[in-house]
């Protein structure tokens, strides 16, 4: 077993240089980068969830928006000045393989819908850059292990955004299984769901998703499983429900519950949807104990419990300790404690289209 100032000092702790989050502010103060090299990043994508990167990397220590990418000509210019990023360095869908020649950009960050990611990412990795992909990595396994082979061929680094890997309630609970704390693990239950709106929003269209709720959400109850139990599945089972057929349409699933086997005896209960709010839960037991999270994996603050009471652990901007740990990852060779590159994505890839196959068939799948 590893004690737990051992363990603290192998993954580097990524809290220990991140600021608590003040709840109530709505803005993250800029603050000067560190006397290390940092991570020059160009953001794909303009969209919601990039504008909080972006705020997020305001508060980084080593990593900087020195591009932008967007097929909307008004966001480069307002992102361009708001992030101090000049024109020379703006770019669209066109003409971003010119990115080659920018020598202040080091990765490229692809935050565009989940179709686009495997264009994305080999262009920028043709260009030379690395790439850090939001999940799901791609739409299909193919796709997935074309990204992968593309960076590899391009002797880039391909990492995935899976921002709860750096987050220290998670850490936590990890350490509590690598020293035994839990025994003997028997049971996992991830709960990942809300009642979505737009109806017209990409998220709902099979051509810009890949799929439905289980791309989106439920893909962190697959990923939590995976570094909760500390075990890769061996077969899965699932059944689909769908309540409202006009608003998710053939391919779009709306309500996904799904089941793990692992070699070791450990089974797993999960459940996707975008039909139903207040669904943000793990739950990880053991012969010896226990571990809850909720919320799981939100954006903030996540809380959790375990036999042993509260977890007590830092509130953070899991974008800024993300990021910031990427630039060590990217820059400096370091090992996360769980993995973030593309065969961890990959992984994944491979178990959402397992379960969609156990839906439509009712069969039990195996897991290679």
């Amino acid at each position: 077993m590893h004690s737990r100032r051992s363990f603290l000092q192998k993954i580097g702790w990524a809290t220990a240089s991140v600021p608590f989050v003040n709840l109530g502010m709505n803005q993250f103060s800029a603050k000067p980068l560190s006397g290390e090299k940092p991570l020059r990043v160009a953001l794909m994508g303009l969209g919601g969830y990039a504008g909080r990167v972006a705020e997020a990397i305001q508060n980084c220590k080593r990593v900087k928006i020195t591009g932008l990418i967007s097929g909307t000509p008004e966001k480069l210019q307002r992102w361009g000045a708001k992030y101090n990023v000049p024109e020379e360095s703006r770019y669209n869908y066109e003409n971003f393989d010119a990115i080659g020649s920018n020598a202040n950009i080091d990765a490229v960050y692809v935050i565009t819908p989940n179709a686009l990611h495997h264009n994305h990412t080999i262009r920028a990795a043709k260009a030379g850059k690395h790439v850090i992909c939001e999940k799901p990595m791609a739409v299909s396994v193919k796709e997935g292990e074309e990204m992968v082979a593309s960076c590899q061929k391009a002797n880039v680094q391909l990492l995935v955004g899976y921002r709860m890997h750096f987050e220290p309630h998670t850490l936590e609970v990890i350490k509590m299984r690598h020293e035994g704390e839990f025994g003997k693990i028997t049971f996992f239950q991830g709960l990942c769901g809300f009642r979505i709106g737009d109806p017209t929003q990409w998220r709902l269209n099979k051509d810009l998703a890949g799929g439905g709720a289980l791309m989106d959400i439920g893909i962190y109850a697959i990923n939590g499983c995976r570094y909760m139990v500390g075990e890769e599945p061996a077969w899965v089972t699932a059944q689909e429900t769908k309540t409202d057929p006009v608003k998710f349409k053939k391919g779009v699933d709306e309500t996904i519950m799904f089941q793990f086997g692992f070699e070791s005896g450990v089974t797993a209960s999960c459940l996707s949807t975008y039909n139903m709010n207040n669904l943000d839960r793990f739950f990880l037991n053991g012969e010896k104990g226990f571990a809850e999270m909720r919320p799981s994996t939100g954006y903030g603050p996540i809380k959790g419990k375990t036999h042993k009471g509260e977890i007590n652990a830092p509130v953070v901007v899991h974008q800024t300790v993300q990021m910031d740990e990427m630039a060590a990852i990217l820059l400096d060779g370091k090992k996360p404690l769980v993995p973030v590159d593309g065969l961890e994505g990959l992984q994944d890839l491979k178990i959402i289209e397992a379960i969609y196959k156990a839906a439509a068939t009712g069969k039990k799948i195996a897991l290679k």
